[in-house]
């Protein structure tokens, strides 16, 4: 094989902004590449949250710049907020700090139609990543396609510069004594052999009803806390009206470090596909999780020893019948589960037979 190691490489940026789960999915990828090159320094092109996580966190990932927010990069890709005299002025210090400064720089972001065009302003030495077909070319790339997981995509950039791996496929995130002690702080100790349940999800197709995840904490028959964001706080507290046995809710309390620590104490997490299953799966609890078969594909565990993915088969809209498997189609708009057919019996089937490993 082509030695693809860059020389004399002592700066690295890779650019990914995006959400919890998103960033989760690349770690085996920042971790080989790291490993390919441990003398640099690796910095993390991504937001304010990923700095508050990463800082003082053991890991790939030397330092973190927070993006204002840039359009199709740190922003969505229709957003407004990016525009006027203001944010002009933003990116142009921004470039004007981050040009020349690196030797290697990765896109890991997706297909690279803004996301390309932003690390070519960098100055790199090299620039690899990802290109769709409507994305500006870079030095080095592989072509992104919709239907990919997530981990192996970001892996096949890595290896664009000479990373091979020689790390673990399912991501691997450490909980800090700071995390720990934000957990007391909030929480207080947890009893032994208690289980999380996360009912939330920004998307509502991949939200279980709050029902059935209550109903399988009560057959579980173990101590129970229930998590989610402040706008999750509504379905939290239906999960926990719902149920009869009692229920610790933990809604807003905790930063991504400290719901870390609140994974990492507990037995299993049964969730929906979210960031928080993905962070719980990095500090090693086992996980139940409910997917879109759609979603299985890029985002579900790689592994079944620790995590069971519960797979609903439904590719169309329940209410209009809008086809959800064509990656470009624009959403019907529909708030609804799509994950209905998922059964109760099948959820704690899974959680028992993990929960007999513990």
């Amino acid at each position: 094989m082509r030695n693809l190691l860059v020389e004399g490489v002592e700066q690295i940026a890779v650019l990914r902004a995006n959400a919890l789960g998103d960033f989760l999915l690349a770690l085996p990828a920042l971790e080989a590449v790291k490993r390919a090159y441990p003398a640099a320094r690796l910095t993390l092109l991504a937001r304010e949250w990923h700095a508050r996580f990463l800082c003082g966190r053991p890991g790939p990932v030397d330092d973190v710049v927070a993006l204002p927010p840039i359009r199709g990069v740190s922003a969505p890709s229709d957003a407004l907020s990016d525009q006027g005299a203001g944010a002009d002025a933003a990116h142009g210090r921004l470039y004007d700090a981050l040009r020349g400064r690196f030797d290697l720089a990765l896109q890991m972001h997706g297909g690279g139609r803004n996301s390309n065009p932003f690390l070519r302003r960098l100055g790199a030495r090299v620039t690899a990543g990802l290109r769709a077909p409507d994305a500006a070319p870079l030095d080095r790339w592989v072509p992104y396609v919709p239907y990919q997981h997530e981990t192996l995509r970001y892996l096949e950039v890595a290896r664009l510069v000479g990373a091979h791996g020689g790390c673990s496929l399912e991501p691997r995130v450490a909980v800090t004594r700071a995390d720990w002690a934000e957990l007391s702080r909030a929480v207080g100790s947890l009893p032994r052999g208690v289980v999380a349940v996360h009912p939330g999800a920004n998307d509502a197709r991949r939200r279980w009803p709050p029902e059935r995840f209550a109903a399988v904490a009560d057959r579980l028959g173990r101590p129970v806390v229930v998590t989610g964001t402040e706008p999750e706080r509504e379905v939290v507290e239906r999960v926990v009206g719902a149920m009869r046995g009692p229920a610790v809710p933990v809604v807003g309390e905790l930063s991504i470090g400290g719901l870390a620590a609140l994974y990492a104490a507990c037995d299993l997490l049964i969730a929906n596909d979210t960031g928080p299953r993905h962070l719980a799966a990095a500090t090693g609890t086992p996980t139940v999780g409910v997917f879109l078969c759609v979603n299985l594909v890029n985002a579900g565990p790689l592994s079944r020893s620790h995590h069971r993915p519960l797979i609903s088969w439904t590719t169309a809209c329940p209410v209009c019948g809008a086809d959800g498997t064509d990656p470009y189609g624009e959403p019907c708009g529909h708030r609804v589960s799509w994950v209905g057919d998922v059964t109760v019996d099948e959820a704690v089937e899974q959680a028992r037979d993990l929960l007999g490993w513990r």
